[in-house]
């Protein structure tokens, strides 16, 4: 067995709009590397972080807690050393704190022989997303576990389903250069809904899956509407309403905001399309002043994979 393992991490959109802390899809264009040894001494040790000014304590860092979940269910007698080359932003809203929690556990898997399956890896990295957050969310680490598109169906029990999507699915997604924290987006969220507010949401996130199965474009571009959490978080991203409507105007089938913001996503049919769309939204930032990174991805089938 190999003692050293260097991994890729996908960033990821979770929500994907009407689908609030239960959907979720892998990047494939940007992403973050990280370097897992096994060692003798027990324990786990973040021993080099580059591209973000994060915590390397193994109880502040979100790798760091989640592979002491996993330790805490193994009969592994020794521990790791973590080495995180950051190349997602810290409070992008693609996925930063999955990338790092999801990585660690997958690659320690993998050194371990893969006691664990991926389900129970998803367990684990939700404690690094209770660090970050607040709340053990599971909707960024699924896809980055699974790859593709995910479904928390369930979270007690946990219970994941991996979605298959059409192959000229591409995602187009903006980085404002603010800062949006997860657990500042989610404090300003209504704890109840009407009614009326959860049967049209149902139907989008019944009408989103059943257009990833069949193929259905025009059907995934219908269902791409959130009608509780978009209306409230997206007067926290300067220009959110504008980017949104050049990026439909471009021919994107849908626009929401990437997890808890400050990022902006929309899928498109097509990489011409996607390109397209990114242009239009580069455009209202350009024009309003706001620094920006930008990225077009097909979608990540495999998830997290050995480099």
């Amino acid at each position: 067995m190999k003692n050293e393992i260097k991994v890729f991490c996908p960033a990821t959109i979770a929500n994907i709009s009407c689908g609030f802390d239960v959907l979720g899809l892998a990047l494939d264009a940007v992403g973050d590397e990280m370097v897992v040894r096994k060692t003798a001494q027990k324990g786990i040790r973040i021993v080099q972080l580059t591209g973000q000014d994060l915590p390397m304590e193994t109880h502040q860092n979100v790798a760091g807690v989640a592979g002491l979940a996993l330790l805490a269910e193994s009969d592994y007698d020794g521990g790791f050393d973590i080495e995180i080359y950051k190349k997602i932003k810290a409070g992008s809203g693609i996925g930063s704190s999955a990338a790092s929690s999801t990585g660690a556990v997958w690659a320690m898997n993998q050194l371990l022989n893969k006691p664990f399956s991926n389900l129970e890896l998803v367990k684990f990295a939700m404690e690094g997303e209770r660090l970050a957050s607040g709340v053990a969310h599971a909707d960024n680490v699924a896809p980055a576990l699974f790859g593709g598109f995910t479904l928390v169906r369930s979270y007690e029990p946990l219970d994941i389903v991996k979605i298959p999507n059409p192959e000229e699915l591409y995602a187009t997604v903006i980085h404002p250069q603010i800062e949006v924290k997860t657990s500042d987006s989610r404090r300003i969220l209504k704890t109840t809904i009407s009614l009326e507010d959860g049967i049209k949401q149902w139907g989008n996130v019944g009408g989103l899956i059943a257009g990833l199965f069949t193929n259905d474009y025009e059907l995934i571009g219908r269902s791409l509407v959130d009608h509780i959490v978009e209306p409230i978080r997206s007067i926290l991203i300067p220009g959110f309403d504008k980017v949104k409507e050049e990026a439909i105007n471009a021919g994107a089938l849908g626009c929401g905001i990437s997890g808890s913001g400050p990022s902006i996503f929309a899928l498109s049919k097509g990489a011409q399309t996607a390109q397209e769309v990114a242009d239009a939204m580069r455009k209202v930032y350009q024009k309003i002043g706001i620094e920006y990174d930008i990225h077009v991805s097909k979608i990540n089938a495999e998830g997290i994979r050995e480099i």
